[in-house]
């Protein structure tokens, strides 16, 4: 039984510690490692494997919530990647908009002047 819990403590430090910035990969393997140590756990106890089926569970459930909070990641970089491109296209519109009046006001200015 000290050892289950030795082992526990363990995996709780080093996931909480391996998830130093604030990101889903983090979040998802601290999650997952704890999911995982239950399940292993409990499936561990039945077969008479406890420690076995903590470690495998902790490590498994680490290592696909990683997985799962990396790919959720990349995509809140695209998504920020896509906001900044938007942002710099209608900057961009804005521009062209102001240029296309000037053009215009300078076009009546001439066509005022060419009259007389």
């Amino acid at each position: 039984m000290r050892s289950i819990f030795t082992l526990l403590a363990l995996s709780f430090l080093f996931l909480t510690t391996s998830c130093a910035k604030n990101s889903y990969a983090g979040q998802g393997a601290l999650g997952g490692g704890a999911l995982g140590a239950g399940l292993g756990a409990i499936i561990g106890s039945a077969t008479g494997h406890t420690a076995q089926g903590l470690a495998i569970g902790t490590a498994a459930g680490a290592l696909t919530g990683a997985g799962v909070g990396e790919m959720i990641d990349r995509q809140d970089v695209q998504s920020q990647e896509m906001e900044e491109e938007r942002r710099r296209q209608e900057e961009e519109l804005r521009r062209q908009r102001r240029e296309i009046d000037e053009l215009r006001r300078q076009q009546q200015y001439d066509d005022y002047y060419r009259k007389y």
